[in-house]
Protein backbone atom coordinates (compact mmCIF):
# COMPACT_ATOMS: atom_id res chain seq x y z
CA UNK A 1 0.00 0.00 0.00
CA UNK A 2 1.54 3.40 -1.11
CA UNK A 3 2.47 5.78 1.72
CA UNK A 4 0.16 8.86 0.85
CA UNK A 5 0.20 12.31 3.07
CA UNK A 6 -1.48 15.63 2.75
CA UNK A 7 0.39 19.18 2.94
CA UNK A 8 -2.34 22.09 1.98
CA UNK A 9 -4.08 20.57 -0.65
CA UNK A 10 -1.79 18.62 -1.88
CA UNK A 11 -0.65 14.93 -1.58
CA UNK A 12 2.27 13.19 -1.56
CA UNK A 13 2.87 9.49 -2.86
CA UNK A 14 5.86 7.43 -1.90
CA UNK A 15 5.78 3.99 -3.52
CA UNK A 16 7.67 1.09 -1.89
CA UNK A 17 10.49 -0.60 -4.58
CA UNK A 18 8.17 -3.68 -5.70
CA UNK A 19 5.00 -1.39 -6.03
CA UNK A 20 4.17 -0.25 -9.53
CA UNK A 21 2.44 2.98 -9.54
CA UNK A 22 1.04 4.72 -12.31
CA UNK A 23 -0.30 8.35 -12.14
CA UNK A 24 -2.93 9.36 -14.68
CA UNK A 25 -4.12 13.36 -15.31
CA UNK A 26 -6.85 14.02 -17.20
CA UNK A 27 -6.23 10.23 -19.61
CA UNK A 28 -2.65 11.13 -19.69
CA UNK A 29 0.07 9.05 -17.27
CA UNK A 30 2.47 11.47 -15.70
CA UNK A 31 4.53 8.69 -13.80
CA UNK A 32 4.66 5.13 -14.60
CA UNK A 33 6.84 2.85 -12.40
CA UNK A 34 8.51 1.20 -9.38
CA UNK A 35 9.18 3.17 -5.95
CA UNK A 36 8.39 6.40 -6.84
CA UNK A 37 8.11 9.55 -5.07
CA UNK A 38 5.86 12.75 -6.13
CA UNK A 39 3.26 15.36 -5.33
CA UNK A 40 -0.31 15.17 -7.00
CA UNK A 41 -3.50 16.77 -6.25
CA UNK A 42 -6.08 14.55 -5.25
CA UNK A 43 -8.98 15.74 -7.44
CA UNK A 44 -7.34 15.63 -10.93
CA UNK A 45 -4.93 12.37 -10.10
CA UNK A 46 -5.90 8.77 -10.79
CA UNK A 47 -3.64 6.15 -9.22
CA UNK A 48 -3.01 2.42 -9.77
CA UNK A 49 -0.52 0.41 -7.67
CA UNK A 50 0.42 -3.01 -9.06
CA UNK A 51 2.22 -5.40 -6.83
CA UNK A 52 5.44 -6.72 -9.13
CA UNK A 53 6.85 -9.29 -6.51
CA UNK A 54 6.20 -13.36 -6.21
CA UNK A 55 3.23 -13.43 -4.23
CA UNK A 56 2.42 -16.82 -2.91
CA UNK A 57 -0.94 -18.50 -3.21
CA UNK A 58 -1.98 -21.53 -1.28
CA UNK A 59 -5.07 -23.24 -2.52
CA UNK A 60 -6.66 -26.31 -1.14
CA UNK A 61 -9.56 -27.94 -3.10
CA UNK A 62 -11.30 -31.60 -2.89
CA UNK A 63 -11.71 -34.15 -5.85
CA UNK A 64 -12.93 -37.03 -6.40
CA UNK A 65 -10.87 -40.11 -8.01
CA UNK A 66 -11.99 -43.09 -10.56
CA UNK A 67 -13.33 -44.88 -7.61
CA UNK A 68 -15.61 -42.24 -6.24
CA UNK A 69 -13.49 -41.32 -3.35
CA UNK A 70 -13.05 -38.08 -2.36
CA UNK A 71 -9.60 -36.55 -1.63
CA UNK A 72 -8.38 -33.12 -0.67
CA UNK A 73 -5.35 -31.71 -2.43
CA UNK A 74 -3.13 -28.74 -0.58
CA UNK A 75 -0.86 -27.01 -3.39
CA UNK A 76 0.59 -23.13 -3.56
CA UNK A 77 1.48 -21.34 -6.89
CA UNK A 78 3.88 -18.90 -7.13
CA UNK A 79 3.20 -15.95 -9.11
CA UNK A 80 3.93 -12.39 -10.49
CA UNK A 81 2.40 -9.18 -12.43
CA UNK A 82 4.91 -9.31 -15.22
CA UNK A 83 2.97 -6.51 -17.38
CA UNK A 84 1.92 -4.26 -14.59
CA UNK A 85 0.50 -1.99 -17.39
CA UNK A 86 -1.51 -4.27 -18.75
CA UNK A 87 -2.74 -5.78 -15.21
CA UNK A 88 -3.96 -2.44 -14.40
CA UNK A 89 -5.52 -1.93 -17.53
CA UNK A 90 -7.76 -5.36 -16.96
CA UNK A 91 -8.13 -5.81 -13.21
CA UNK A 92 -8.86 -2.36 -10.89
CA UNK A 93 -5.25 -1.95 -9.03
CA UNK A 94 -6.82 1.60 -8.41
CA UNK A 95 -6.27 3.49 -5.02
CA UNK A 96 -7.59 5.86 -3.17
CA UNK A 97 -5.51 9.04 -3.28
CA UNK A 98 -6.20 10.15 -0.02
CA UNK A 99 -5.56 6.95 1.97
CA UNK A 100 -3.66 4.71 -1.03
CA UNK A 101 -5.69 1.79 -0.21
CA UNK A 102 -7.14 -0.05 -3.10
CA UNK A 103 -10.62 0.65 -3.91
CA UNK A 104 -11.07 -2.94 -5.29
CA UNK A 105 -9.90 -6.64 -4.03
CA UNK A 106 -7.81 -7.03 -7.23
CA UNK A 107 -5.52 -9.91 -5.81
CA UNK A 108 -8.74 -11.53 -4.91
CA UNK A 109 -9.24 -11.69 -7.94
CA UNK A 110 -6.50 -13.36 -9.09
CA UNK A 111 -6.91 -15.89 -6.38
CA UNK A 112 -9.69 -17.01 -7.80
CA UNK A 113 -8.72 -17.21 -11.26
CA UNK A 114 -5.70 -18.90 -10.65
CA UNK A 115 -7.39 -21.02 -8.12
CA UNK A 116 -9.93 -22.46 -10.37
CA UNK A 117 -7.73 -22.93 -12.89
CA UNK A 118 -5.12 -25.16 -10.56
CA UNK A 119 -8.34 -26.75 -9.81
CA UNK A 120 -9.65 -27.59 -13.10
CA UNK A 121 -6.72 -29.14 -14.24
CA UNK A 122 -6.11 -31.10 -11.04
CA UNK A 123 -9.52 -32.40 -11.13
CA UNK A 124 -9.17 -33.47 -14.73
CA UNK A 125 -6.05 -35.46 -13.78
CA UNK A 126 -7.63 -37.55 -10.47
CA UNK A 127 -10.37 -38.09 -12.22
CA UNK A 128 -9.10 -40.86 -14.37
CA UNK A 129 -6.59 -41.82 -11.48
CA UNK A 130 -7.97 -44.45 -8.57
CA UNK A 131 -7.16 -43.68 -4.96
CA UNK A 132 -4.57 -46.06 -4.61
CA UNK A 133 -2.59 -43.91 -7.65
CA UNK A 134 -3.27 -40.91 -6.47
CA UNK A 135 -2.06 -41.60 -2.96
CA UNK A 136 1.58 -42.80 -4.43
CA UNK A 137 1.69 -40.70 -7.71
CA UNK A 138 -0.43 -38.33 -7.62
CA UNK A 139 1.37 -35.34 -6.30
CA UNK A 140 3.97 -35.58 -9.30
CA UNK A 141 1.07 -35.90 -11.34
CA UNK A 142 -1.20 -33.19 -10.23
CA UNK A 143 1.78 -31.05 -10.29
CA UNK A 144 2.62 -31.33 -13.41
CA UNK A 145 -0.54 -31.50 -14.53
CA UNK A 146 -1.64 -27.89 -13.17
CA UNK A 147 1.86 -26.34 -14.02
CA UNK A 148 1.04 -27.06 -17.61
CA UNK A 149 -2.25 -25.74 -17.57
CA UNK A 150 -1.28 -22.67 -16.00
CA UNK A 151 1.56 -22.26 -18.33
CA UNK A 152 -0.85 -22.87 -21.36
CA UNK A 153 -3.98 -21.29 -19.70
CA UNK A 154 -4.53 -17.89 -22.47
CA UNK A 155 -5.82 -15.94 -19.58
CA UNK A 156 -2.88 -15.08 -17.27
CA UNK A 157 -0.89 -13.66 -20.31
CA UNK A 158 -3.62 -11.48 -21.24
CA UNK A 159 -3.70 -10.37 -17.83
CA UNK A 160 -0.11 -9.77 -16.77
CA UNK A 161 0.03 -12.94 -15.16
CA UNK A 162 2.84 -15.35 -15.05
CA UNK A 163 3.33 -18.40 -12.95
CA UNK A 164 6.79 -19.06 -11.62
CA UNK A 165 6.38 -22.33 -9.43
CA UNK A 166 3.71 -24.65 -8.55
CA UNK A 167 3.86 -26.91 -5.59
CA UNK A 168 1.15 -29.82 -4.50
CA UNK A 169 2.09 -30.67 -0.92
CA UNK A 170 -0.38 -33.68 -0.25
CA UNK A 171 -3.57 -35.32 -1.53
CA UNK A 172 -5.50 -36.66 1.85
CA UNK A 173 -8.48 -38.95 1.49
CA UNK A 174 -10.74 -38.63 4.36
CA UNK A 175 -10.58 -39.34 7.59
CA UNK A 176 -12.48 -42.50 7.54
CA UNK A 177 -10.69 -43.84 4.72
CA UNK A 178 -7.30 -42.74 5.70
CA UNK A 179 -7.82 -45.27 8.60
CA UNK A 180 -8.88 -47.69 6.25
CA UNK A 181 -5.91 -47.64 4.25
CA UNK A 182 -3.43 -47.14 7.43
CA UNK A 183 -4.81 -50.61 8.98
CA UNK A 184 -3.19 -53.12 6.58
CA UNK A 185 -0.02 -50.80 6.15
CA UNK A 186 -0.15 -50.92 10.06
CA UNK A 187 -0.94 -54.51 10.08
CA UNK A 188 2.25 -55.04 7.99
CA UNK A 189 4.32 -52.50 9.67
CA UNK A 190 3.29 -54.73 13.23
CA UNK A 191 4.08 -58.14 11.08
CA UNK A 192 7.11 -57.00 9.80
CA UNK A 193 8.37 -55.69 13.50
CA UNK A 194 7.30 -58.79 15.42
CA UNK A 195 9.67 -60.45 12.53
CA UNK A 196 12.23 -58.40 13.48
CA UNK A 197 11.33 -58.97 17.42
CA UNK A 198 11.50 -62.96 16.51
CA UNK A 199 14.55 -62.83 13.91
CA UNK A 200 16.52 -60.24 17.24
CA UNK A 201 15.03 -62.70 19.73
CA UNK A 202 16.64 -65.79 16.87
CA UNK A 203 19.73 -63.91 16.46
CA UNK A 204 20.08 -63.57 20.19
CA UNK A 205 19.26 -67.48 21.22
CA UNK A 206 21.85 -68.26 18.61
CA UNK A 207 24.11 -65.98 20.04
CA UNK A 208 23.75 -67.59 23.33
CA UNK A 209 24.28 -70.75 22.27
CA UNK A 210 26.96 -69.92 20.32
CA UNK A 211 28.20 -68.15 23.68
CA UNK A 212 27.02 -71.45 26.09
CA UNK A 213 28.85 -73.68 23.19
CA UNK A 214 32.29 -71.48 23.61
CA UNK A 215 31.92 -71.77 27.45
CA UNK A 216 31.29 -75.58 27.30
CA UNK A 217 34.44 -75.68 25.03
CA UNK A 218 36.39 -73.64 27.08
CA UNK A 219 35.27 -75.76 30.26
CA UNK A 220 36.17 -78.95 28.40
CA UNK A 221 39.48 -77.57 27.25
CA UNK A 222 39.78 -76.22 30.87
CA UNK A 223 38.97 -79.76 31.77
CA UNK A 224 41.64 -81.29 29.52
CA UNK A 225 44.51 -79.28 30.62
CA UNK A 226 43.46 -79.50 34.32
CA UNK A 227 43.79 -83.72 33.32
CA UNK A 228 46.93 -82.94 31.58
CA UNK A 229 48.21 -80.96 35.15
CA UNK A 230 47.01 -83.76 37.30
CA UNK A 231 49.27 -85.97 35.28
CA UNK A 232 52.27 -83.33 35.03
CA UNK A 233 51.86 -83.27 38.78
CA UNK A 234 51.35 -87.06 39.25
CA UNK A 235 54.94 -86.98 37.37
CA UNK A 236 56.50 -85.09 38.84
CA UNK A 237 55.11 -86.22 41.98
CA UNK A 238 56.91 -89.64 41.43
CA UNK A 239 59.77 -88.20 40.24
CA UNK A 240 60.03 -86.50 43.13
CA UNK A 241 59.65 -89.41 45.16
CA UNK A 242 61.92 -91.30 42.90
CA UNK A 243 64.45 -89.09 43.73
CA UNK A 244 63.74 -88.68 47.51
CA UNK A 245 64.10 -92.53 47.76
CA UNK A 246 67.02 -92.29 45.76
CA UNK A 247 68.51 -89.54 48.01
CA UNK A 248 67.02 -91.59 51.15
CA UNK A 249 68.54 -94.94 50.51
CA UNK A 250 71.78 -92.76 49.68
CA UNK A 251 71.37 -90.92 52.93
CA UNK A 252 70.69 -94.58 54.48
CA UNK A 253 73.78 -96.14 52.56
CA UNK A 254 75.55 -93.61 54.09
CA UNK A 255 74.30 -93.82 57.09
CA UNK A 256 74.76 -97.54 57.30
CA UNK A 257 78.14 -97.15 56.40
CA UNK A 258 79.44 -94.33 58.91
CA UNK A 259 77.17 -96.82 61.74
CA UNK A 260 79.42 -99.26 60.51
CA UNK A 261 82.24 -97.75 60.66
CA UNK A 262 81.57 -96.40 64.01
CA UNK A 263 80.50 -99.73 64.98
CA UNK A 264 83.96 -100.70 63.91
CA UNK A 265 85.26 -97.80 65.71
CA UNK A 266 83.53 -98.81 68.58
CA UNK A 267 84.11 -102.55 68.83
CA UNK A 268 87.66 -101.77 68.27
CA UNK A 269 87.51 -99.67 71.00
CA UNK A 270 85.72 -101.85 73.07
CA UNK A 271 88.36 -104.40 71.99
CA UNK A 272 90.47 -102.45 73.15
CA UNK A 273 89.25 -100.90 76.18
CA UNK A 274 88.53 -104.89 77.18
CA UNK A 275 92.04 -106.14 76.41
CA UNK A 276 93.13 -103.00 78.52
CA UNK A 277 90.54 -103.76 81.10
CA UNK A 278 92.03 -107.87 80.82
CA UNK A 279 95.29 -106.10 81.24
CA UNK A 280 94.56 -104.22 84.07
CA UNK A 281 92.67 -106.95 85.83
CA UNK A 282 95.38 -109.64 85.39
CA UNK A 283 97.78 -107.16 86.46
CA UNK A 284 95.97 -106.24 89.30
CA UNK A 285 95.46 -109.91 90.08
CA UNK A 286 98.98 -110.57 89.87
CA UNK A 287 99.66 -107.63 92.03
CA UNK A 288 97.00 -109.09 94.41
CA UNK A 289 98.29 -112.06 94.08
CA UNK A 290 101.64 -111.36 94.81
CA UNK A 291 100.17 -109.38 97.33
CA UNK A 292 98.27 -112.23 99.39
CA UNK A 293 101.48 -114.21 98.79
CA UNK A 294 103.56 -111.85 100.73
CA UNK A 295 100.85 -111.28 103.17
CA UNK A 296 100.49 -115.18 103.45
CA UNK A 297 104.17 -114.96 103.95
CA UNK A 298 104.45 -112.68 106.49
CA UNK A 299 101.45 -114.51 108.35
CA UNK A 300 103.11 -117.53 108.30
CA UNK A 301 106.14 -116.83 109.83
CA UNK A 302 104.03 -114.86 112.83
CA UNK A 303 102.84 -117.43 115.60
CA UNK A 304 99.08 -117.77 116.67
CA UNK A 305 98.61 -115.46 119.23
CA UNK A 306 99.38 -112.81 116.94
CA UNK A 307 96.98 -114.20 114.68
CA UNK A 308 94.40 -114.06 116.40
CA UNK A 309 95.22 -110.55 117.97
CA UNK A 310 95.57 -109.76 114.54
CA UNK A 311 91.98 -111.11 113.90
CA UNK A 312 90.16 -109.04 116.76
CA UNK A 313 91.89 -106.14 115.86
CA UNK A 314 90.45 -106.86 111.84
CA UNK A 315 87.28 -107.64 113.32
CA UNK A 316 86.38 -105.05 116.15
CA UNK A 317 87.68 -102.66 113.03
CA UNK A 318 84.33 -103.97 110.63
CA UNK A 319 81.88 -104.15 114.08
CA UNK A 320 79.46 -101.26 113.46
CA UNK A 321 79.63 -99.12 116.96
CA UNK A 322 78.66 -99.92 119.93
CA UNK A 323 77.07 -97.11 122.33
CA UNK A 324 75.95 -99.57 125.22
CA UNK A 325 75.09 -103.25 126.25
CA UNK A 326 72.75 -104.78 128.14
CA UNK A 327 73.91 -108.23 129.52
CA UNK A 328 70.87 -110.14 131.03
CA UNK A 329 72.04 -112.86 133.90
CA UNK A 330 70.68 -115.78 131.28
CA UNK A 331 72.94 -114.29 128.48
CA UNK A 332 75.84 -113.69 131.06
CA UNK A 333 75.54 -117.29 132.18
CA UNK A 334 76.25 -118.45 129.23
CA UNK A 335 79.10 -116.27 128.04
CA UNK A 336 80.63 -117.25 131.42
CA UNK A 337 80.06 -120.87 130.79
CA UNK A 338 81.45 -120.94 127.41
CA UNK A 339 84.19 -118.49 128.16
CA UNK A 340 85.17 -121.54 130.73
CA UNK A 341 84.88 -124.28 128.65
CA UNK A 342 87.16 -122.40 125.91
CA UNK A 343 89.32 -121.82 129.21
CA UNK A 344 89.80 -125.53 129.72
CA UNK A 345 90.05 -126.34 126.36
CA UNK A 346 92.69 -124.29 125.70
CA UNK A 347 94.43 -125.53 128.98
CA UNK A 348 94.18 -129.08 127.31
CA UNK A 349 95.35 -127.75 124.12
CA UNK A 350 98.75 -125.86 125.60
CA UNK A 351 99.14 -129.42 127.45
CA UNK A 352 99.47 -131.21 124.38
CA UNK A 353 101.81 -128.88 122.92
CA UNK A 354 103.71 -128.43 125.53
CA UNK A 355 104.07 -132.18 125.52
CA UNK A 356 105.30 -132.26 122.03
Amino acid sequence: MADITRRLGWRHLRGAPTAHIRHHRSGKLLHDGPGLSFWFRALTAALSEVPVDDRELAMTFHARTSDFQDVAVQATVTYRISDPALASARLDFSVDPDTGVWRGAPLEQLGTLLTETAQQHALAVLARTPLASALVDGVTAVRERIAEGLGAEPRLPATGIEVVAVRVMAIRPEPEVERALRTPAREQIQQEADKATYERRAVAVERERAIAENELDSQIELARREEQLVDQRGTNARREAEEHAAADGVRAEAEATRTVRLADAEAARSVRLARAEAEGAREVGDARAHAQAAWLRVHSDVDVATLHALTGTRLAENLPNIDSVTISPDVLTGLLSRLGAGAGGGAGAGGGEVGA
